[in-house]
């Protein structure tokens, strides 16, 4: 029987750790073509995540797979990372956390191959991400009336 993996504990651990002390627990995560992230917010090929138990909505993090909701823009996306694909996990207010080496991550569930996964996994595209934030940025503001 193959071992497991001691990385998705690390990450629960100090995800608590970070909890527990008040700090706010973020992962660093190389986007692949089995990581569903919002496409508009990924930099050099990666992207940092809030993992805080206010900034997501029903955070599952597993052995394999971390998954979780969260909002960008004001839209609420579906998430999916590997596990595999976390390259840090560490609290924003003191840098405090540790680094993972990156390895190849698993086929997205339900599908047989990367190219499969693709176009179910893939959140809506940039432009429309874009042009929702067009129409908040247009949203009616309040103004005092005499």
């Amino acid at each position: 029987m193959q071992e497991t993996s001691t990385k998705p504990y690390l990450i629960r651990a100090l995800h608590e750790w970070c909890t527990d002390n008040g700090y706010t627990p973020y992962i660093v995560v190389t986007v692949d073509d089995n990581t569903v992230v919002p496409p508009g917010y990924v930099q050099d090929g990666q992207i940092t995540l809030n993992l805080d138990l206010l900034a997501t909505n029903q955070l599952i993090i597993g052995n394999d797979y971390i998954e979780f909701q969260a909002r960008f823009g004001g839209v609420a996306e579906d998430l999916f990372v590997p596990v595999a694909a976390v390259s840090a996990i560490y609290a924003r207010e003191t840098g405090a956390g540790m680094g993972f080496e990156v390895s190849e991550s698993p086929v997205y569930p339900g599908t047989s191959s990367t190219a499969d996964s693709a176009p179910a996994a893939t959140p809506a595209p940039a432009a429309e991400s874009s042009e929702s934030r067009a129409a908040a940025d247009k949203a009616p503001h309040l103004k005092i009336v005499k």
